[in-house]
């Protein structure tokens, strides 16, 4: 592997399709390796077919919050891919000022909090913050990204065992999702700025976003895989390993997600890739509550998509869709990823749907394999993953060579007239 630029690889009958993008991943580097690290995140990636991820500009310190972290970020990340990686950039209250020169030192865009993340150097912002960052944006090609949960004034949720899932569960109501996304899709409206709403999870949110497209506002939505693949009814007490904002929801809920899927209201699928250790996820005491968020399955995202999917009746043809091709357009790359076409990136995925296998530890690349998918029986097996015409992974080897590419695009940047005081 990795020898000639000339080897033929006969694959039979298998599917060849575009390298799958996956535009949520948090790869916690630099500052906190111990979780995962560019090399374990690509490398899981590789294994899994995705070819491209976009590292979230949290879950590392410090955070995609100015240039000079920017360009951190990128260091930390030379020479160590597997993959290509590109990243986001962040607002927090008070960087307005530092936007532009991301976006023209090239991110696609930048992931806002409506609620406290509990990360201190990621604070949540007001709705003032954000008619300042988009009214410094507007005009640019760059797309905002919510954590569209937000807090519900004097509510506060009825005392329960912090073992039980049910109690988080009622501590993160539908509701809090729903006055969220109201609050974006206004302002998308009043910007006509393109927003795109992260781990779409419940959908009772789902007519306002209807509404909204109805009347015009560019606005993209995506699902993670642990919502339309798990549900709150089968989560263990004192299992924090399935512990995620927003919250995995009821089976009632999740064939929802299913149908706006098929609707065309839902936009991708993705990983939300967010691993933890065992300490971090206090296995031994199982408060919902104290542990910390966040489900990897950055490897396994193209078999849990297509284990529940091809049963529901999606083709191949979706599959492409929903994690090829509108996340490349997302990135704002899709003039280069994300479909197979003269003058296009030739990333690849080559995988078989039709066999089953069992997810176990030994196989899982992570940095951290704690996961709720442990010795789940999935459809569809990856051979081989090609990055820019490469072999990167081949039946559970690695090429010794890193192809991947950081995707960094430099911009120009064009007037901007704007037409919406944040005051």
């Amino acid at each position: 592997m990795g020898k000639s630029p000339k080897q033929v690889l006969d694959v039979g009958d298998l599917v060849v399709m575009p390298g799958i993008i996956d535009p949520h991943v948090h790869t916690c580097e630099p500052g906190h390796t111990a979780l995962e690290g560019y090399s374990s995140a690509t490398k899981a990636a590789a294994a899994g077919g995705v070819t491209t991820l976009v590292a979230m500009p949290l879950s590392c310190l410090s955070p995609t919050t100015t240039l000079a972290n920017f360009e951190d970020k990128l260091q930390s990340a030379e020479g160590q891919c597997h993959v290509d990686v590109a990243f986001w950039g962040k607002v927090v209250p008070g960087n307005q000022d530092e936007l532009l020169s991301m976006l023209q030192a090239g991110v696609p865009g930048f992931k806002c909090s409506l609620i406290a993340s509990g990360v201190e150097e990621f604070p949540h912002v007001s709705l003032q913050d954000l008619h300042m960052a988009m009214n410094e944006l507007q005009g640019t090609d760059c797309v905002l990204l919510f954590h569209a949960e937000q807090e519900l004034g004097q509510w506060k949720p009825a005392l329960e065992d912090p073992t039980e899932y049910r109690a988080l569960l009622d501590s993160r109501p539908d509701a809090m999702e729903v006055e969220a996304i109201q609050t974006i899709a206004d302002l998308c409206l009043q910007y006509k700025m393109p927003c795109h709403i992260l781990h779409l999870s419940s959908a009772q949110a789902l007519p306002i976003i209807r509404k909204a497209r109805q009347k015009g506002a560019p606005l993209t939505i995506e699902t993670a895989h642990h919502y339309l693949t798990l549900t709150s009814e089968r989560i263990p007490p004192g299992g924090t390993y399935y512990k995620c904002c927003p919250p995995i929801r009821a089976k009632t809920n999740q064939e929802q997600l299913w149908s706006a899927l098929q609707e065309g209201l839902i936009d991708m699928v993705v990983s939300a890739h967010n691993p933890s250790s065992p300490d971090l996820k206090l296995l031994a005491d199982g408060d919902f509550f104290k542990a910390q968020g966040g489900i990897a399955s950055l490897q396994f995202g193209l078999p849990l998509f297509w284990t529940s999917a091809k049963a529901k009746g999606f083709s191949l043809h979706d599959v492409v869709q929903l994690m090829c091709k509108n996340p490349a357009s997302l990135i704002r790359l899709d003039d280069r990823k994300g479909a197979l076409c003269p003058g296009m990136d030739a990333d690849l995925v080559i995988w078989d749907p039709d066999k089953e296998f069992e997810v176990k530890k030994n196989m899982i690349q992570h940095k951290n394999q704690l996961t709720p998918y442990l010795g789940f029986q999935l459809c569809g097996e990856v051979l081989a993953t090609l990055v820019h015409g490469r072999l990167v992974y081949l039946k559970g080897k690695f090429s010794p060579k890193l192809e991947g590419v950081l995707l960094v695009t430099q911009r120009k940047m064009s007037t901007r007239v704007s037409s919406s005081p944040y005051y």
